[in-house]
């Protein structure tokens, strides 16, 4: 019997693993392209200082498009599920405003995290504003990828997006996955079988220690894929048989890489990432 491996994703950068190096938006693009992702993740704060220091939309979409590179997905923080109407409604408008900006520049979609106030909001009424958002995306053009956030007093578990999802009405919602987030929550593994390939819209990769333990550990200490405890070759396992060849993004929080260059680190990104979510099959 052999041992057969493949990888069967694409590979993204999430702009946040590039942070320490405090890099203008157009060389978060350079850098990404230049290791080898097919991909990256913009953070709409990094858009909005971008274009307060004079850039512009243009400039940046001939970036991206002279780096060969896709904007698979942009993080933002709109609070298009809080408690209070009066909020949801500026987020709403903000959210719009954001999206229309990152459809100029060729952007698939935004993450939707619960951001703001949800600690009394309902899973049934999140499903809701969830389809209201959607519906506003699409119209744009953006695809909103539902995201659970481990610590999030509501949309804190794998279980808890999927029923959103389902409520939600829309047959083909997505969902942002993130082991870390998993982890925290205390999402069952298992739970990932649950997930067709049109529902996922992107993974996030990342790992983490055992020390600190789920309660304490922060996001600066995820580490890279393969570095830790994470049962990340089950995850990816769960990923292909769902059918997902979507991109994985790597998404670390990290402060201090210790005099290595930002193409260094994305490089050893791109390796660890392609390593420990490569596919084992027995022949």
């Amino acid at each position: 019997m052999s041992d057969t491996r493949s990888f069967p994703f694409q590979t993204s950068l999430n702009a946040s693993t590039l942070f320490p190096f405090k890099l203008s938006l157009p060389d978060q693009v350079r850098v990404a392209a230049e290791a080898g992702f097919g991909g990256i993740e913009l953070w709409v704060n990094d858009l909005d200082t971008y274009l307060a220091g004079g850039g512009t939309l243009g400039e940046l979409r001939a970036a991206i498009d002279q780096a060969g590179i896709a904007v698979v997905n942009a993080i933002a923080f709109f609070p298009w599920a809080d408690a209070d109407s009066a909020t949801r409604e500026r987020g709403c408008a903000q959210a719009e405003r954001e999206m229309r900006m990152l459809a100029e520049l060729g952007c698939a979609a935004v993450a939707a995290p619960p951001f703001g106030n949800v600690a009394n909001v309902s899973l049934s009424s999140m499903a809701g504003h969830f389809a209201r958002l959607a519906k506003l995306a699409r119209g744009i053009g953006i695809e909103p990828y539902l995201e659970f956030w481990g610590r999030a007093p509501t949309l804190s578990r794998l279980s808890e997006a999927l029923y959103v999802a389902m409520e939600s009405g829309l047959p083909d919602a997505k969902l942002l996955i993130d082991p870390f987030h998993m982890y925290t929550g205390g999402s069952d593994l298992a739970g990932l079988a649950y997930l067709k390939r049109a529902n996922i819209g992107i993974v996030h990769v990342n790992d983490y220690p055992a020390a600190p333990d789920r309660q304490q550990i922060t996001d600066a200490e995820r580490v890279f894929p393969g570095a830790g405890v994470a049962p990340t070759h089950a995850f990816a396992s769960l990923l292909d048989r769902a059918g997902y060849r979507g991109y994985l993004s790597l998404e670390l929080f990290i402060q201090d890489y210790h005099g290595q260059t930002a193409l260094e680190v994305a490089r050893r990104g791109l390796a660890a990432m392609q390593s420990a979510y490569t596919i084992h099959a027995k022949e």
